[in-house]
């Protein structure tokens, strides 16, 4: 063997001998405070991940199915056609009014400006009002009604189009209760519930305390008020917890 070959492994031995001295100790001191150790399972740090994952809130079924919104295609306060695709990535709620409603409207969409405040600074959250008189809520009407209680979200969409297709969306759809009635105040009857729907389109509540799905949030009573005259609690600081509980799907 040649003094040149030794040289090279005496070379490459010394080049061992430092890293040993110098990195060993480290290593050593990394693995003793746990520093490098993990999980054989990478699962845990998408588990651990709020966003994205499935909340508690139930969903609403009809025959052991999830119940998806029906598709709808309606004109909003400015004039352009809105239907449920446009929703789909969004977190919304949903009512139907009519804006010369002299009764609950006016109750309802300023718990709804409310919940629009609460989540002003959320690109995913909207509301979808459904004018039951649309012989009278015109763009133009809506549009007015909108100035007038303080609606800014961009997503919150006040829509008008054919009675039969709105009501049967109501009815049918959601079953929140809609008919034109003369011998009440208003001329007509409604619901005054709100419902909630995820990103995926699928109808949303908590459970009660029998594990039963609410369905639907009373959207009559405000946070101020706390209770009405029937005892009754406000849903308006649910529905916000849910709402918040969706944004994180």
């Amino acid at each position: 063997m040649s003094k040149k070959a030794n040289y090279s492994y005496v070379g490459i031995a010394f080049i061992i001998l430092v890293f040993g001295i110098i990195f060993i100790p480290k290593i050593i001191n990394r693995i003793t405070n746990g520093d490098i150790t993990r999980d054989e399972s990478r699962s845990e740090n998408v588990s651990n991940n709020t966003k994205g994952t499935k909340s508690d809130l139930a969903y609403l079924t009809i025959g052991d199915e999830p119940k998806k919104i029906p598709a709808f295609s309606f004109t909003d306060q400015n004039g352009n056609t809105i239907t449920n695709e446009d929703y789909l990535g969004k977190v919304y709620v949903i009512e139907f009014f009519f804006t010369t409603c002299p009764t609950i409207c006016p109750i309802m969409n300023r718990n709804l400006v409310n919940v629009q405040d609460h989540f002003k600074d959320f690109k995913d959250f909207g509301v979808a009002s459904f004018t039951i008189n649309p012989e009278v809520d015109t763009p133009e009407v809506l549009k007015a009604y909108a100035e007038a209680y303080g609606i800014t979200n961009p997503n919150w969409h006040l829509m008008t189009g054919e009675e039969e297709a709105i009501y049967k969306l109501a009815n049918e759809g959601f079953n929140l209760y809609t008919a034109k009635d003369e011998t009440v105040e208003g001329g007509f009857e409604h619901s005054g519930n709100f419902a909630l729907i995820d990103k995926e389109g699928y109808i949303r509540s908590r459970r009660d305390n029998f594990g039963n799905p609410l369905i639907f949030y009373n959207g009559l009573i405000s946070e101020s008020e706390g209770v009405d005259d029937d005892g009754i609690p406000q849903e308006i600081t649910i529905l916000k917890e849910d709402i918040a509980k969706l944004l994180k799907e």
